[in-house]
C-alpha cells in the first residue's frame, strides 16, 4: 500500500469513517493516479441476497474521497459534490474491488471514476465522484 505524506496519513484514516468500517472497507493502495479497495458482499447485500447498489455507491465515494483528497493536499479538503453509478451485474457472495482514477485533476474541482468488480473481475458498477477541492473551514 503507498502511504500518503505524514501530515494527510490522520486525513486518509479518518476517510474511512464510521460508515465504511461497517460496511468492512478495506484499502489496498492510494495515491492521486490510483486508489484500489475491496469490501465483502456479505453484510452488504439487499433483501433479494445481491450487492445492495448503495454499497457499491458508499465503495465508490470513499475510494474517490480518498484519491480527491490526495490530490488537494495537506491545505485543501475535497468535499464530494456528484455521485453516479451504473450497475452492470449484480454479486452474491465474496469480495467486490474498486480501482479508481483520475479523470479530471484541477485546482477546485477532480473527477475519478471507479469500477467495482467481482472475484471474477467481471465488471459490476461504473461510478464518476466529482469533488470540490476548498480551503478548510
Amino acid at each position: 500500500m503507498t502511504q500518503p505524506p505524514d501530515d494527510l496519513a490522520p486525513a486518509m484514516t479518518a476517510i474511512v469513517g464510521e460508515l465504511g468500517e461497517k460496511m468492512g472497507i478495506e484499502f489496498l493502495e492510494f495515491s492521486v493516479d490510483r486508489v484500489v479497495a475491496r469490501m465483502p458482499v456479505e453484510g452488504n447485500r439487499q433483501p433479494y441476497g445481491l450487492l445492495h447498489g448503495g454499497a457499491s455507491c458508499v465503495l465508490a465515494e470513499s475510494m474517490g474521497s480518498m484519491a480527491s483528497a490526495l490530490h488537494a493536499g495537506a491545505d485543501k479538503i475535497a468535499v464530494g459534490i456528484e455521485i453516479n453509478a451504473t450497475h452492470h451485474r449484480s454479486a452474491t457472495e465474496g469480495y467486490v474491488t474498486g480501482v479508481a482514477t483520475p479523470l479530471h485533476l484541477g485546482r477546485t474541482l477532480c473527477t475519478y471514476q471507479i469500477v467495482i468488480t467481482d472475484d471474477q473481475d467481471r465488471k459490476l458498477c461504473t461510478s464518476r465522484l466529482t469533488a470540490l477541492l476548498r480551503e478548510p473551514g
